[in-house]
């Protein structure tokens, strides 16, 4: 026996991060994480603000890794093992975030008016001395710096003495400079700067008001999973030695116990019902239209609606372990899970502020030693184009009105380091990953991640299993033929069955039940292996017999010549048939089979109208699998049947040799090759270990969902390029201009304050962009 240890299991945990504002900002996070020696992988999400990690250890060894985040300016806490219970206190969080958000933004918003009317003032607009004089604006500039500029200036020098700059050091560099050089140019006016303090007053508004739009459009973002988690109630209704009620917090309940439901409560947590009947609205956890019909038996879920009539609820499970709080998990780790392509991302808006920070040295040095001596004429140039420059002294533009050449340097490299917007690209992703999560949540669809969404574009081929996931898994009556009293044969039939447990005597029960067909009382009864059941009924003398075609023959019942043709038909189509007698007479034939989904068709339809391939494999007998493929539109080579699980791995595995392909279905004989496709899809009713083993679930009895969930993930990677290319082109375009290619040839500059505007907006059209999915 080997005496080497086993490597401890991976755990996983989720963390709220806070300080976070870029793509750099994620990138450092994610580098402060894999440094720790516990941490096998982490994820790191911009938008939920949240660290995914993947550990050697237990939640009780994250002290070093949350102390090693504070340190460098990023405060975390884990996030509660039950999503349900941690909403109060996540919102009190964003409500005092949000508060002073508004209020620093007030602030700015209000010096930035001063600032305007100053500049209104200095060429003569209005006539307001006070508002146009030097000293006031200094003011001004000193106050947005020291009050709603401090916190960004605070976490940038933070960031850059760690090596790690983020867009606060970029802002608070632009910021600091244009002030520094202003107040320079103040107390010696022989420098020949012009002064420019509306710079940093104007930078810091635009700024504030892209953060704050930013925050708004996040908490959209995050709406979808505040609704889930308010579907479980506060309290419910505790039912003590079934006769007194008392209320009491879901917190408390213990599974055992009995729940009185009234008509309009909402259910607090999984149970199954012990008495009463009554119609459940399970839409907002499954996208089912219309209500389940619940009776004694009746497995509901936590969240689901009573609608119609009091009902009694056992309780099976509580907290973290219900349905609701499954799929809450579930859906904040697909938004902590990042898509591959956001590594990209990621990887350049890391490296970005390094770049930016080298062009606008690169910048500073070319204009100071060698771009004013090639093109002289920049100098006090006066500008046009995008911003022109302008000379009065309190308000010129940076760059526009510059006398010297270390004046211009200093103002271009400005401009440069206001003008860069890593935000847009640490938003690109994560945005549209939020969004796309919380979508497929609402609508019964759950990815397990971003790396989910990206892989479940890309699949051109698709295998579906046959029971359970194109047809509803177990047996129905589907016709009643060479009968002339079908209530009668159902009535002696289902008599007869209800005392056999095989599937087919459910199934005839289950038909006479749907035509509210009483049973007589069974006398005596005898079932007979493999053949069917005799026995005897009450006021019936005849006896009645319940079987194969095959047994009622060599029993004596003679089957007249035109049932035969049908017989033949129903053998070769797979159909199962019970024929039933009373005495030698022969009453007719009820034809059984596992019926199609009623959405299965349009399913097909979608998802071969999106450009995927389609294969069906089963372990049933080809005659079944045949007529069936013929009724969904499947080709012969499309087909397979009569396949064990291991059958059915290397046919998916042949399969993905020609492209990534994904694996539909619902049972333990699916796992394996639902663990193996490029995305494994379980039916929301099918076995736990099949959803377990799955990458997306389709929650409920619908099929339908899988075309659009395939729709939903291709339309989020097109907004995520879209996104990208976007927050690309953006600073490809923007800070050449900044840095003052266009100025020798053309006299056009983007002054700061334009910049700050347009790198608030960059931000803000990749979030709305990202909203727009929603409406989709």
């Amino acid at each position: 026996m080997s005496n080497q240890k086993q490597p401890p299991p991976i755990q996983t945990a989720l963390l709220n991060v806070e300080g976070m504002k870029c793509g750099g900002c994620v990138k450092t996070v994610e580098q402060i994480l894999l440094e720790q020696p516990n941490i096998v992988n982490a994820s790191v999400n911009l938008v939920a603000r949240t660290a995914y990690l993947d550990l050697k250890s237990t939640n009780s060894e994250l002290a070093p890794i949350l102390k090693a985040l504070a340190d460098r300016g990023f405060p975390s806490q884990i996030r509660s093992a039950n999503p349900l219970t941690k909403k109060s206190t996540k919102e009190l969080e964003a409500s005092k975030n949000w508060l002073m958000q508004w209020q620093q933004l007030m602030i700015a918003l209000v010096l930035l008016l001063l600032s305007v009317l100053g500049h209104l003032s200095d060429i003569g607009t209005i006539n307001l001395p006070v508002l146009g004089a030097l000293p006031f604006h200094a003011g001004l500039a000193t106050i947005a710096l020291l009050g709603p500029g401090f916190p960004i200036l605070r976490d940038g020098l933070k960031a850059a003495i760690n090596l790690q700059p983020s867009m606060d050091t970029l802002v608070g560099l632009g910021v600091g400079s244009a002030y520094i050089s202003s107040l320079v140019a103040l107390i010696w006016p022989g420098v020949g700067w012009p002064c420019f303090f509306n710079e940093p007053v104007m930078l810091l508004g635009f700024v504030l008001v892209g953060r704050f739009l930013e925050e708004r459009a996040r908490f959209r973002t995050g709406h979808a999973l505040q609704q889930l988690a308010k579907l479980q109630p506060d309290t419910a209704r505790l039912l003590i030695n079934d006769d007194e009620i008392k209320e009491v917090r879901v917190g408390a309940l213990k599974t055992g116990e009995k729940l009185q439901l009234l008509a309009g409560d909402r259910i607090p947590v999984d149970g199954v019902v012990v008495k009463g009947y009554s119609a459940v609205d399970v839409s907002n956890l499954t996208g089912e239209s219309l209500p389940l019909e619940a009776s004694p038996g009746s497995e509901l879920a936590a969240g689901c609606l009573n609608l119609e009539a009091t009902i009694v609820l056992e309780v099976k499970r509580i907290g973290a372990e219900t349905s609701l709080a499954r799929i809450i998990g579930l859906v904040e780790e697909a938004q902590a899970r990042k898509a591959p392509i956001q590594g990209l991302a990621d990887q350049v808006a890391g490296i970005f502020c390094y770049g930016v920070v080298g062009l606008a040295l690169a910048t500073f040095l070319f204009w100071w030693q060698l771009g004013s001596r090639l093109w002289p004429q920049v100098l006090n140039a006066g500008g046009q184009g995008l911003i022109h420059g302008h000379s009065h002294g309190i308000h010129a533009s940076l760059g526009g009105g510059a006398e010297t050449s270390l004046g211009l340097a200093i103002q271009l490299s400005i401009a440069v380091l206001v003008v860069a917007c890593p935000c847009a690209l640490g938003l690109a992703t994560p945005t549209v990953i939020t969004v796309a999560s919380g979508k497929a949540a609402r609508n019964g669809w759950l990815f397990r991640g971003g790396d989910v969404i990206e892989r479940t574009a890309s699949i051109n081929q698709i295998i579906l299993d046959k029971t359970g996931t194109l047809t509803i898994g177990r047996p129905q009556v589907s016709r009643l033929i060479g009968t002339n009293d079908s209530r009668q044969m159902l009535e002696l039939a289902a008599s007869l069955e209800k005392t056999s447990r095989h599937p087919l005597a459910h199934a005839i029960l289950q038909a006479a039940e749907n035509k509210n067909i009483a049973t007589l009382k069974t006398i005596s009864s005898k079932t007979i292996p493999g053949a069917g059941i005799i026995g005897k009924l009450e006021n019936i003398e005849e006896v009645i017999r319940a079987g194969t075609p095959e047994w009622l023959s060599s029993e004596g019942v003679e089957f007249k010549s035109e049932l035969k043709l049908e017989l033949q038909q129903a053998f070769e189509s797979g159909q199962s048939i019970v024929a039933v007698a009373k005495g030698k007479k022969l009453l007719g034939l009820i034809m059984i089979d596992d019926q199609v989904r009623d959405d299965g068709a349009q399913a097909l339809h979608g998802l071969r109208n999106l450009g995927i391939n389609l294969f069906m494999l089963s372990g049933d007998r080809k005659e079944t699998v045949n007529r069936l493929g013929r009724q969904l539109g499947f080709k012969t080579n499309e087909l397979g049947w009569q396949l064990l699980p291991e059958d059915k791995l290397l046919k998916l595995r042949q399969l993905k040799e020609t492209g990534s392909i994904a694996m539909v279905g619902d049972g333990i004989n699916d796992a394996p090759a639902l663990a193996a496709a490029d995305v494994g899809i379980a039916i929301g009713t099918g076995t736990q270990i099949a959803q377990e083993t799955s990458d997306l679930v389709l929650l409920g009895d619908q099929l339908e969902g899988l075309p659009k969930a395939f729709l939903l993930a291709r339309n989020t990677m097109s907004k995520i390029r879209q996104n990208l290319f976007w927050a690309f082109g953006y600073n490809l375009i923007a800070l050449p201009i900044a840095a003052g290619l266009l100025l020798p040839g053309f006299g056009i500059l983007l002054s700061p304050p334009i910049a700050a505007l347009l790198m608030a907006l960059s931000s803000i059209t990749v979030v709305l962009n990202a909203l727009s999915l929603r409406a989709e």
